[in-house]
């Protein structure tokens, strides 16, 4: 059983990171203080620093809840039904669906490079969704749906387009339009590679 205080304890973690994405998505990191953090989340700042170091650490926390919200959302799509394909281009439309989202936009691709630093982020990127465009390269190749390649090297080559992608729509004054040319140029180059016999 687990017991009250835990649960309690996870909750209030729970408020306090949800609390911070919306206030950071809403003013971004350096006009949110921990004070409207802990106001929001209805607890006092002492439980705000019994579970956080500072604001740095919250807004490691609201990234990381963004970000595993996305790779969830492109985990599910990724492991359904159909042809390795058909998973990847709907794959890349969930991509590009999450970077129209406001959350993603100003913690992911805005602030997080600044905030935690290039190096940092990156490697919290690589860890949240290299893999996912490494497998899913991996299924379409075994597929016979593109040629053999590199794979390392390819991924890292995709890793990087999508993430100029994803900072292209989120930096639009127009997010929904460059979304809809992104996936239109992309499915283009895919298209190209694909194997047509």
């Amino acid at each position: 059983m687990r017991s009250r205080r835990l649960d309690y304890s996870e909750s209030t973690r729970s408020a306090l990171v949800s609390s911070a994405v919306e206030l950071f998505t809403k003013r971004g990191y350096a006009n949110t203080s921990l004070d409207e953090v802990a106001k929001r989340a209805r607890v006092t700042k002492g439980a705000l620093y019994h579970h956080f170091s500072g604001k740095q650490a919250l807004f490691e926390a609201a990234f990381a809840k963004v970000e595993s919200q996305v790779l969830g959302r492109l985990e599910e799509i990724m492991a359904g039904g159909g042809a390795p394909w058909e998973r990847a281009l709907a794959g890349l439309r969930g991509f590009i669906a999450s970077c129209l989202d406001p959350s993603y936009q100003r913690i992911a691709i805005h602030e997080a490079p600044v905030v935690m630093g290039w190096e940092r982020w990156r490697e919290a990127e690589d860890r949240a969704s290299f893999g996912l465009i490494r497998s899913s390269l991996e299924d379409l190749i075994e597929a016979g749906e593109v040629d053999e390649v590199p794979v390392e090297v390819t991924a890292r080559l995709l890793f990087g387009a999508l993430h100029s992608a994803a900072t292209e729509i989120a930096s639009s004054p127009d997010p929904k339009k460059v979304g809809a040319q992104v996936e239109q140029v992309i499915m283009q180059l895919l298209h190209r590679v694909r194997r047509t016999s």
